[in-house]
Order: C-alpha cells, then structure tokens, then sequence
C-alpha cells in the first residue's frame, strides 16, 4: 500500500472525550516489576549480555535500567518493557525486529531503548518483528513479517520497518499476540485482527487459494490488518487471544474457544491435520468443567492453562514437549501435564515448554539442545524439571518467554514469609 498513511482513529465516544486519556486495560498487561534473567544461547546478542557471552547454562540476570514488568523472546531477539512503559530491545536485527539503530559494531547485544511517542502497556515478538500496544489503544510494530520464500514486508509489500511504524487499525485494541510471522490483535469490542504470513490459516481470514502472497491482490491481501469473520448465527465477541508459532487461538466472552492455523500434529485439537483457514470453534475444549485461561503454542504443540492452576498438553510429542513422560505421543486433545499445580503461567518455545506457580518456581520440559531449559545439560526433558541456579535462589519468577534458542524470565525478590 505504497503512500498509505495510517487510518484516522475514530473519535472518542461523548462520555471519554472530557477525559485527558483513554487508557486501555485487559488481564494479560502485566504490572508487577521486576529483573530479567536470561539463558540458552546468544550468538546474535539474544542474551542481552555482551559480544562475548554466547551461552548461558544456568540463568543470568541483564543489566537493565530500570524494573521491568514484561519480557518476551522473540526468534532471535528479545523485548522488555519498563514500568515506566519504555521498550528496551537486543539481540538480531537483520529485519529490523529491534526497531532502533543499531549501526554501531556490537550495539544490538546489549538492552537499548526504542523511542516511542506514547507509553506502551504490552508487547509481542515474532521471529523478526515486534509489536507494542500504547496505553490509548494504539499498535506499533517493526521489523518484517517472512514466508517460507522470505521476507514479505510489514505493512508494506515487501517492505521492512526499522522504526516503529503506526499499525492502521481504526478500532482501540486492548490486547496483541505474535506468532512467527504473524500479528493478532483484540479489540475493546471483542473483534480480532490480524496480519503477517497466511500460509498455514494463521491469519484466520485469508482462503487457502490466496494465502501464497496473497493470490491476485498481492501481498496487501495479507499486511493491510483486517477483521477475523466468524461463521456463526450471531456475532461472537471475544475476550482473549493467543498464538502459537503458526496458528491462533481465541477464547469468545461466552467461554468457547476457537482456533485457526496449523495443525499438523492435532495442536489446534482439531480431529484431522488440515490447516484450518478459517475460525473453528475446538470441540476438543468444551469438556472441561474449568474455563481455559491460558495458551502457548510451540512449532508443533500447544501448552494450556486452566482456571484451576492445571496444565494440559497437546499436539507433537518429540524430545518431551508435552511434558507427559519418556515415549509419550502425539495428542489430539488437551491432556493433563502430571506433577503440576497451581500455575499462573505457560509458555512454549519451538520445542521446550514451560509453567509458572504462583509460588514462583518455573518447570521446563522439551528438547535439551539450546540449553533452554536451565538443566544446565543438552539432555531433553520428557517431564516437567524445577529450573534451579544461583540467581534464582531469593527469586520468585512472575513469567517465562522462550524463542528459537533461548529463554527469558521475568523474576522478582521472593517475600519472606
């Protein structure tokens, strides 16, 4: 959309415009401040720690200005936001995922601030994008979206943002989640929409003849952010959404919940392994007794949280993703992780998963290689493991982030009781 500026925001509803802000607010903004750990490895400055560091067994904590409420790992890069709502960015920016200047031989390894005009509540990371969502409403992103034949641009064709750039959305939007190449974002009104690569369903609105670059109309079909369309008798309003390396997951605000993207080994839930184009609403979730809170997907699993503090895997079983035990297999519905209770929190990297209690110990499981699960060993984790080390001993950890070969938590100073 060459020469497109961003769409003019509607204007405020009568009783918000004497008001000096909107701000927006959702359950996922998180506001409790503390340190950044980090682990894995860091060849391209992922680690935050310096040219020099190129792994971390256990975790290590990055110097970083002030307290941090929300750290996300993008593919190779990761994000953190202050409570003070400023970006700070590190790690590779060869598509501009950093969204700063980073010229200068070495700057990218180490945390740099992201200028942006208003403050931000929430971010997202993708494998070479970043998006933040300003406390009116507002979406900015940078960096570039990818296909399995490259770079497709942001919200121009072809097209990479090493800045931040204005999405053009004319709705508020109270909430976004990134998956590998692609943006969702929920509105104060209960819509979704999204952005970014279509191949596998993803976006949830882009026909499967036309998700190869968008068919006749080209690339526009897929940057220009555009509603999600529910086939349903009545309009259904959502609540919350999540996203998994290539597919979407949304909770409507009466309870169900629907999905689109891959699933190729089942982690949709859906019964076959077509890529589903369009919203489905999963009946793989509807027996539960407890609400679904909670969702992270991997390359090819999904990891989710009930309203009881439960984890259930499903989806590929390889290297122990699942978290169910040596020699587990494939799953097509939700199935309980063993050995854990009370958390508050799930996360998955490509093939590693993790769940926070509300106690503040982290549990790692899944593929060893990366070092990513804090084991200190390449062995894989069939089973949930305590993640341990220097820096956590007087830690709570409040949320776990993990990319393509490393992880990231947020910790705070643990209470003493």
């Amino acid at each position: 959309m060459p020469g497109k500026k961003a769409a003019k925001r509607p204007s405020p509803p009568e009783e918000i415009k004497s008001s000096k802000k909107v701000r927006v607010s959702h359950s996922s903004h998180r506001k409790q401040a503390g340190q950044v750990l980090v682990l894995g490895q860091g060849d391209v400055g992922q680690l935050g720690l310096g040219e020099d560091v190129m792994e971390r067994k256990k975790p290590a904590l990055v110097p970083l200005p002030e307290p941090i409420v929300q750290a996300e790992a993008g593919g190779m890069h990761t994000v953190c936001l202050s409570a003070s709502g400023t970006i700070y960015t590190f790690g590779c920016n060869d598509e501009g995922a950093l969204g700063r200047d980073t010229a200068e031989e070495g700057s990218e390894t180490t945390p740099a601030k992201v200028e942006l005009p208003e403050k931000v509540v929430q971010v997202s990371a993708g494998d070479s994008h970043t998006a933040a969502l300003t406390e009116d409403g507002r979406v900015y992103i940078w960096g570039s979206f990818r296909d399995n034949n490259g770079v497709i641009g942001l919200l121009e064709p072809m097209k990479k943002c090493t800045l931040p750039v204005q999405v053009p959305v004319e709705e508020t939007v109270i909430k976004i989640a990134s998956g590998n190449d692609h943006l969702v974002m929920l509105t104060l009104n209960g819509d979704l929409f999204s952005s970014g690569c279509g191949e596998q369903g993803q976006l949830g609105r882009v026909p499967e003849r036309f998700t190869n670059r968008g068919g006749r109309k080209g690339l526009k079909r897929l940057l220009e952010p555009q509603i999600v369309q529910v086939r349903s008798r009545g309009r259904v309003h959502f609540k919350d959404v999540f996203c998994g390396a290539y597919f979407t997951f949304a909770v409507s605000k009466d309870g169900h919940v629907y999905g689109f993207g891959l699933s190729n080994y089942h982690q949709l839930g859906t019964s076959g392994t077509n890529s589903c184009f369009a919203p489905v609403k999963l009946t793989a979730f509807k027996n539960s007794t407890t609400s679904w809170v909670g969702f992270s997907g991997g390359q090819h699993h999904t990891i989710c949280l009930d309203s009881e503090g439960k984890v259930f895997g499903l989806g590929r079983a390889e290297y122990g993703r699942l978290g169910l035990g040596q020699g587990a297999e494939e799953k097509s519905e939700p199935t309980l992780v063993p050995g854990l209770v009370d958390v508050q929190v799930v996360a998955c990297g490509a093939s590693v998963s993790f769940a926070v209690t509300k106690q503040g110990a982290v549990f790692a499981w899944g593929m060893g290689t990366n070092l990513q699960l804090g084991t200190g060993e390449e062995e894989d984790e069939w089973s949930p493991v305590e993640m341990k080390g220097k820096q956590l001993e007087k830690c709570a950890v409040l949320s776990v982030s993990s990319g393509g070969q490393h992880t990231v938590l947020l910790v705070t100073e643990k209470q003493e009781s």
